[in-house]
């Protein structure tokens, strides 16, 4: 009975602690881990979307960058973290979708985290180099099935975004071109600019500024409007590949049974940051669309991170990736 009476008050008094931490959180820096190197898309937006949340939770974020092996090192130390809700992780859905099918991971993508928010979505962009001739997107495919096997296409890497929308494309059009992995998408467009490879399925983030300066030559817009940041790319509607749409959305997690008061503050910083005038136009200016209002919640980002897990999962094991 004794026992039992301890094990009683042990748990009350652990019940006690974890709402009084809630309530008096944050009270310390909080880490977000990036799972990219700085620089690219994902820590553009971790870094103007970290600066919004330490205004509003009154504790500085200090973003972190690991993309080693696709991220997946990253959010595996997001998987171990104390689930007190200072270490926080944003991240991309190659990093918390594709990898689910391309890796063995030692964690459970789906089941083994909190999802907070979808924080933003950036379209992908079809680009080439100058040098090809095709015009517009019918051109385009029309040259690539002319051509099998000679055309290049650059990825970051095996299983990347750039990669699965590569393998979507020769699916949805009956083309076949080479892959050629880089490091990162930032390499992969130094070789595009170079004349080196043919193609990219690149974020808009990535592919504007080249762009606008003239430097490459935009198809389509693999979404359902035109980009504002870009209003005369057409949509691949328009552009004659109706309905290939793929978003490279970010979302921010915590590590699984952190408290749902903890979550909430989060949740709430993330929806003043994204209601925020000046974030709002720092986002549209790269090329990133605002979720809806449902989407900025953990269940939008739960909801979200399913389906496309159940749109690409198939699509990956059937084209055979893996990580090498």
């Amino acid at each position: 009975m004794k026992r039992l009476l301890f094990l009683i008050a042990m748990a009350v008094w652990s019940a006690l602690i974890t709402r009084v931490n809630a309530e008096s959180y944050p009270s310390r820096p909080i880490t977000l881990i990036v799972p990219s190197a700085p620089g690219g898309p994902t820590d553009t937006l971790a870094r103007i979307l970290a600066e919004s949340m330490r205004q509003t939770l009154g504790q500085s974020i200090v973003v972190e960058n690991q993309g080693a092996a696709g991220g997946t090192v990253a959010v595996g130390r997001l998987a171990r973290a104390a689930p007190d809700g200072y270490t926080i992780g944003i991240g991309q859905y190659g990093n918390f979708v594709l990898n689910g099918a391309i890796y063995k991971l030692s964690y459970d993508l789906l089941n083994d985290f909190a999802p907070i928010a979808v924080l933003a979505s950036n379209p992908q962009i079809i680009v080439s180099k100058n040098a090809v001739p095709a015009k517009d997107l019918a051109e385009l495919i029309a040259w690539l099935k002319k051509n099998p096997e000679k055309a290049s296409q650059g990825t970051a890497g095996s299983g990347s975004p750039a990669h699965i929308s590569g393998v979507y494309f020769q699916n949805a059009t009956g083309t076949r071109f080479q892959f050629v992995p880089y490091r990162g998408a930032a390499p992969a467009m130094k070789d595009l600019l170079a004349g080196e490879i043919d193609l990219l399925i690149d974020q808009a983030a990535n592919a504007l500024p080249e762009i606008k300066a003239g430097q490459i030559r935009a198809y389509a817009v693999t979404a359902k409007v035109r980009l504002d940041a870009a209003p005369d790319i057409p949509t691949v509607d328009e552009a004659g590949l109706p309905g290939f749409y793929v978003s490279v959305w970010h979302g921010l997690w915590a590590p699984k049974a952190t408290p749902a008061d903890i979550i909430a503050k989060l949740d709430d910083s993330i929806r003043r940051a994204l209601a925020d005038a000046t974030v709002r136009q720092r986002l549209a200016e790269i090329g990133q669309d605002i979720p809806a209002a449902e989407l900025q919640t953990p269940k939008g980002l739960r909801t979200l991170q399913k389906a496309e897990a159940d749109k690409w999962w198939p699509i990956i094991r059937a084209a055979g990736i893996k990580a090498e």
